[in-house]
């Protein structure tokens, strides 16, 4: 009697029964998440404490550097403080609404939070330039003093509360950088006629210098600069603009920023939403958007210099500072956009006398702290250590 031999067929059928089961936990991983999560949710639900879903909107691209990070890590701090009862979804610009509908949708409660820049919406609150940037005005630091413990804040939520909005500091970029140019800015005659993205007060006072502003969303501005739609841009600093590829169409990268010396982008709230949620979720938001507008000063801080490196040393970008009479005439005009504009606005009034009394108070001391430390910094062998073309291009300016 021929005797069979059972073990090749049982071991080829054992190891297709594991290679199964494998694959079968590998495409289930997905699966077993979503029911972890769940059953996070029904057991939060049997101890009686309630769930919240919101829909963030940005005008930003989802996920781009910095900027569209922020909301990203205000959605996970929220999530994680709250062991889950309050979930935020994160839209980019142009996923549920327009990069520029984020106002109208928080307001509106389409969405119950977004995140942008309050000096988009001055069509429809012209004094919300103050709570993103003023030309010659406070640097980062010095925003979140006169908004954390100035009264800025309190002056921010009552220009919103019309809107059923809450806003709060959500994120900085520090100071910007000019812009990008194709064409030379060696006196006050090369602004004519110059069409740059530039938004905000900054825009205003460049169309009184003569050329004309535009606001274009950022994720528009590669293409509106490369087919000649505008023949200038400014958008943040070196870790945006060389995500961007700016380098590849435009030839001039100017500083200082002096139109947006510390930019604050904002975090805002449906006010209606907000106080529909307990009082340890909402003090988690606050939380929350505190921690994303420190984050992302730090990441510009440490990600900016390394960006400025590359631009300069490895794609050929010029680094211009603009000429010191540009910078006065500029500054000139912008003082009497803000004197005209407070005088005809009562509202933007207010802010602007709030503004400026604490720039009066923190200038001065900032003279004697952080701009005398820096001159000291400078002073003998430091500037010699630093030997890097940057202060190479600082010398010969």
């Amino acid at each position: 009697m021929k005797t069979i031999n059972w073990y090749p067929p049982v071991i080829l059928g054992l190891l297709a029964l594991l290679v199964l089961t494998f694959g079968a936990l590998v495409v289930s991983r997905s699966d077993q998440e979503q029911t972890v999560t769940e059953i996070k949710s029904a057991a939060l639900k049997n101890a009686g404490q309630q769930i919240f879903e919101w829909k963030l909107v940005t005008t930003w691209p989802k996920n781009f550097p910095g900027l569209g990070s922020a909301p990203e890590r205000f959605a996970r701090k929220v999530e994680a403080m709250s062991n889950g009862r309050l979930k935020i979804k994160v839209f980019g610009a142009g996923e549920l609404v327009p990069a520029m509908g984020v106002f109208g949708a928080v307001s509106s409660g389409a969405a119950q939070v977004g995140h942008g820049a309050a000096y988009y919406w001055k069509g429809k609150v012209p004094a919300a330039q103050f709570f993103t940037a003023v030309p010659f005005g406070l640097n980062a630091q010095e925003m979140n003093g006169w908004l954390h413990y100035g009264g800025g804040l309190e002056l921010w939520e009552e220009l919103y509360a019309p809107f059923d909005l809450l806003p709060m500091a959500g994120g900085s970029t520090g100071v910007q950088m000019a812009g990008w140019f194709n064409k030379e800015i060696n006196s006050v005659e090369d602004l004519k006629g110059l069409k740059m993205r530039i938004p905000g007060l900054g825009g205003e006072v460049l169309n009184r210098a003569g050329g004309t502003a535009v606001t274009i969303p950022g994720g528009e501005l590669y293409t509106a600069l490369q087919t000649g739609v505008i023949d200038a841009t400014e958008w943040v600093g070196p870790y945006n603009d060389l995500a961007f590829g700016f380098h590849q169409i435009a030839k001039y990268y100017y500083y200082p920023g002096w139109h947006e010396p510390g930019s604050i982008l904002e975090i805002i709230v449906n006010k209606t939403a907000f106080e529909k949620l307990p009082a340890d979720l909402q003090a988690i938001v606050r939380t929350a958007a505190r921690d994303a507008n420190q984050d992302m000063l730090d990441e510009y801080t440490a990600r900016n210099n390394r960006a400025l490196k590359e631009l300069v040393e490895e794609h050929g970008v010029e680094l211009r500072k603009l000429p010191d009479d540009v910078i006065a005439h500029l500054k000139a005009i912008n003082s009497q956009i803000m004197q005209q504009t407070a005088a005809r606005d009562p509202q933007f009034n207010r802010v602007y006398k709030a503004f400026r009394e604490f720039e009066s108070q923190v200038i001065p001391y900032h003279r004697i702290s952080e701009e005398a430390y820096y001159k000291t910094r400078n002073i003998g062998e430091r500037t010699n250590e630093c030997g890097s073309i940057l202060t190479e291009l600082n010398q010969k300016n």
